[in-house]
């Protein structure tokens, strides 16, 4: 045998049995079409409506995450109500309008509070 030796090693460093391989020729759009139009021709109808099927609802999905993405991203306008207070008031005029105000808080509260006590005895009664 050529290039081994006596010991069963290389005696020879021998060519590259991998040589470069060509790149395939860019194909034209004509032979794709006519691949595709092959290939069409063997499925069944059920099969590409299966097909369109399982390629329509991920791309819903997405674009349903896309549109909800885009509301409700810009912050609502806030408006700050200050109230104008003469500057020679006593400290008991303050504690009179932090208590009537402490009062009207608590009022609101516990309005908010018979709703939801409201809700609560609906959905009770429905066994929620």
């Amino acid at each position: 045998m050529k290039g081994i030796g006596a010991t069963g090693l290389a005696a020879e460093p021998a060519p590259h049995y991998l040589a470069a391989m060509p790149l395939p020729r860019p194909a034209a759009p004509s032979v794709l079409w006519n691949d595709l139009r092959a290939f069409s021709r063997q499925r069944p109808r059920h099969r590409w409506l299966a097909a369109a099927g399982a390629v329509a609802i991920p791309i819903g999905i997405l674009v349903a995450f896309y549109l909800d993405s885009r509301t409700n991203t810009v912050p609502r306008q806030i408006i700050h109500y200050v109230d104008s207070w003469p500057a020679d008031r006593s400290d008991a005029e303050i504690k009179a309008r932090q208590k009537a105000d402490l009062e009207r808080r608590r009022a609101a509260e516990q309005a908010r509070q018979r709703q939801f006590q409201r809700i609560d005895d609906r959905l009770k009664r429905y066994g929620i």
